[in-house]
């Protein structure tokens, strides 16, 4: 079984990989560059087509060494649909409300193949059943998760290292569990995203784009409805919370922050957690590593805890 795991890892990395370097040429043909911007801090265009390279690493290594079932076509569906959406979003900026009817849309597919948040577990003991709240609460959840590192995205690396955390995370609560699918799902999105770590480090080459983030964030709060969130010890709803702590929390406070000084939820600033430490003097790849062991740090609570 740990063989099937490297066998997958490697190569989604190694796809990945070699990818990236060619998707890199692709934004010179369908116009995909991330312009500077409040939200960046990129002085220049840089191509944000790196969410093709690690889609397409994800869904060959998935699909070459990896039992198929329903749910897992229902996934797959639901990520390749949020995956085309980010595309579009990257080459012709679509409107937020779009943005969203659509991640609701990849939402609804995962519901419709049985991929959904049935029950949480009762810290009092037991499971609390959702029954018909099932169904907007798994659309709460997938849209949410789908969000927090795409608005966390603002320097080189910040969010596929999150990603690899967070992933990395979830895979090893998958396996204390025994789950299958979700350590599938969680390793191959482990090693695409590894594999396109070096090229949007700092100084970046390549972002992920939407089409990644969303894609990437899509496919953590699936393992999340599949896995950690239905695990039966009464502590684990809070895994994946913790296992994505950086992002969440920083959306939450992003939410605050803007409804207290009467703006638009949407609307970019430069208060976000790694916009602060840079005002505070570190380097941007010092940044970057002070988020890397937050994230570290709350994805090794989450294992104790489970």
């Amino acid at each position: 079984m740990i063989s099937k795991f490297i066998l997958i890892f490697v190569s989604s990395l190694i796809i990945s990989y070699l990818l990236t370097p060619l998707v890199k040429k692709m934004a010179n043909v369908i116009n995909g560059f991330d312009h500077p911007s409040k939200r960046r801090i990129n002085t220049k265009p840089i191509p944000n087509t790196g969410g093709i390279a690690i889609f397409t690493a994800f869904i060959i290594s998935y699909f070459l060494f990896n039992d198929h079932s329903l749910s897992t076509y229902g996934i797959m569906f639901g990520a390749t649909f949020i995956f085309i959406l980010g595309l579009i979003d990257d080459i012709f900026e679509i409107s937020p409300l779009v943005k969203l009817l659509g991640q609701i849309g990849a939402a609804s597919i995962l519901i419709y193949y049985g991929v959904q948040i049935n029950f949480i577990t009762n810290p009092l003991g037991g499971m609390i059943y959702l029954g018909y709240f099932s169904f907007p609460v798994t659309i709460l959840w997938v849209v949410g998760i789908t969000n927090t590192v795409n608005l966390i995205d603002g320097l080189d690396g910040l969010a596929a290292g999150i990603s690899i955390i967070a992933t990395m995370t979830l895979f090893a609560v998958a396996m204390q569990e025994y789950r299958l699918i979700p350590a599938v799902l969680a390793i191959a999105l482990a090693g695409s995203l590894s594999g396109f770590l070096k090229f949007t480090f700092h100084p970046a080459e390549i972002f992920m784009g939407d089409s990644g983030s969303m894609f990437t964030c899509f496919i953590l709060a699936a393992i999340s409805a599949t896995g950690a969130l239905k695990s039966a010890a009464a502590v684990t709803i809070v895994v994946p919370i913790l296992a994505l702590g950086v992002p969440i929390f920083d959306t939450i406070f992003a939410i605050i922050r803007r409804v207290y000084h009467n703006k638009p939820i949407g609307e970019a600033d430069r208060g976000h957690i790694h916009h602060r430490l840079i005002a505070l003097g570190w380097s941007h790849r010092q940044a970057v590593i002070i988020v890397y062991g937050s994230s570290l740090m709350l994805g090794a609570t989450a294992l104790i805890i489970n």
